[in-house]
């Protein structure tokens, strides 16, 4: 599980700030997740991932006593572009890159709640379909969605997939799902936060692309 273990999120404080050096640092190394799912449909999410994350790094990186965390950067743009707002900047970057973020989270709890297709446990199809569903279809095009029902259809073997994670780590199935829960909680709690600041602020948009 070295490509999820390695680079584990860091718990966040109190007030659920997200702090966007530690965030970039961690985030960097999930592009390679998209890889795992075998099919080269989901390249581009994995190039929108890497292109988001750069974004918001290159704002962070222009002042990062002023841009601690990512709600300081929303802030901090909601003034910068005004009308053009939340639709500019770092700001519709994370927009994008907590949608694919998600889409990672949805999928790897659903493996470890042990959701799959009872006549064939050893596909991720159900799994990989229930996150596109929740996190990512609804922002998608018909001529977008047909790509990814093509590409369920090319999930590799459940095996695989973890095999894949663990990038060639001698580990059980099991095992692998156990790191997978312990990767999920500080994980999924900076998405959470990241989605409600979005929310809080107004600043989510529901186009379609």
């Amino acid at each position: 599980m070295a490509l999820l273990m390695e680079h584990q999120f860091i718990p966040l404080p109190e007030d659920k700030q997200v702090a966007t050096k530690s965030f970039l640092e961690s985030v960097s190394h999930l592009p390679p997740f998209f890889d795992c799912l075998g099919s080269k449909v989901f390249s581009p999410v994995k190039s929108d991932i890497s292109g988001n994350i750069a974004k918001i790094k290159a704002i962070h990186d222009s002042d990062p006593d002023k841009y601690q965390t990512l709600q300081q950067i929303l802030e901090a743009e909601k003034v910068i572009y005004g009308s053009g707002w939340p639709k500019a900047g770092a700001t519709l970057a994370l927009m994008w890159l907590k949608r694919g973020l998600r889409f990672i989270q949805i999928l790897l709890q659903s493996l470890a709640d042990g959701e799959g297709d009872e006549n064939n446990p050893n596909l991720i199809r159900v799994n990989v379909n229930k996150a596109y569903e929740q996190a990512l279809k609804r922002y998608h095009g018909w001529v977008v969605q047909k790509i990814f029902k093509a590409a369920l259809y090319a999930a590799p073997y459940k095996s695989d997939f973890l095999k894949a994670l663990s990038r060639g780590e001698e580990v059980t199935d099991e095992d692998c799902l156990v790191q997978i829960r312990q990767f999920l909680v500080n994980y999924t709690a900076t998405i959470d936060a990241i989605y409600e600041m979005f929310f809080t602020m107004n600043a989510e948009l529901d186009y379609v692309v």
